[in-house]
């Protein structure tokens, strides 16, 4: 009756679509968990023939795989449930919530410690896939889709694929209240934002070099090829161009410039330049 008990608590706290409490025998959350707890016992018990049919039992009435060796707290509910895997090393701390598509796994083939370690009050949304023998902090939130791969912070919010952590500074994160798995923030938009305004910036920095100098469009298109790349060919400038050299320091590889002009006056103050900047 305890179990029972606590599992009307919890379906009844945390998805609004109940109304009575005997829906929550119509929960596959309720059945899959129950499943789970013979297994487990089984499995303490070293009976793992016996623990792994009970959890492929529970596994094709209820879409929800959970190996009898994982280690789950108390509160945890798997809302909807179809398609969750929760891997054999896996530990789920208390009052967690999974949604449908979730995967806690592991990654390669090593024995021992392979799955991730979820603290508690923590809100796994759907599609999520926790992979490796890392922790995921205390309060935190995963969002749709997201692919995690490494630790992650307590009071976190971590969205994305690869998962990136998006801190929460000076508010708690308590899923059981707040299930918006919408309106999170994207670090991939900030990050393309952040990309934007410092192309800008360059831009305008190289317009005012271009104005200072007052290049033509061929030797703006030549030094431009030489910035970028790491070995540019041989570009031909004016031999105006050779007594700006001096005052500027544009150019990455000026060796590899010379003018066009073979009686150029200005030759030997270009030969200067170079042997300066080598």
């Amino acid at each position: 009756m305890g179990y029972v008990k606590e599992q009307i608590r919890v379906i009844k706290e945390r998805d609004p679509a109940i109304k009575t409490s005997a829906e929550v025998f119509l929960y596959p959350s309720f059945y899959a968990l129950l499943f789970h707890k013979w297994g487990h016992w089984f499995y303490k018990k070293k009976h793992f023939f016996i623990a792994r049919l009970i959890s492929q039992i529970g596994r094709g009435l209820t879409g929800i795989e959970i190996h009898p060796g994982a280690i789950i707290g108390k509160g945890l509910f798997i809302d909807h449930g179809m398609g969750v895997v929760i891997g054999e090393t896996c530990e789920i701390g208390d009052n967690v919530t999974i949604y449908h598509g979730v995967t806690l796994g592991g990654t390669g083939k090593d024995h021992g410690k392979r799955h991730p370690t979820i603290g508690n009050n923590v809100m796994i949304s759907t599609g999520a896939k926790v992979l490796g023998p890392f922790k995921v902090g205390d309060n935190s939130r995963i969002a749709a889709n997201a692919v995690v791969l490494q630790e992650i912070p307590e009071d976190s919010t971590v969205v994305g694929i690869p998962g990136k952590v998006v801190r929460i500074q000076g508010k708690r994160i308590n899923p059981c209240e707040d299930l918006d798995q919408v309106k999170l923030p994207d670090p991939v938009k900030m990050e393309i934002c952040t990309l934007r305004r410092t192309v800008e910036g360059l831009e305008e920095q190289l317009k005012s070099l271009e104005h200072q100098m007052g290049l033509s469009d061929k030797e703006l298109k030549g030094m431009k090829k030489a910035v970028v790349l790491d070995e540019s060919p041989e570009i031909y400038v004016s031999p105006e161009f050779c007594e700006r050299m001096q005052q500027t320091e544009f150019i990455r590889q000026p060796n590899q410039h010379r003018c066009e002009d073979e009686n150029c006056e200005n030759k030997e103050a270009c030969n200067d330049y170079q042997e300066k900047n080598q």
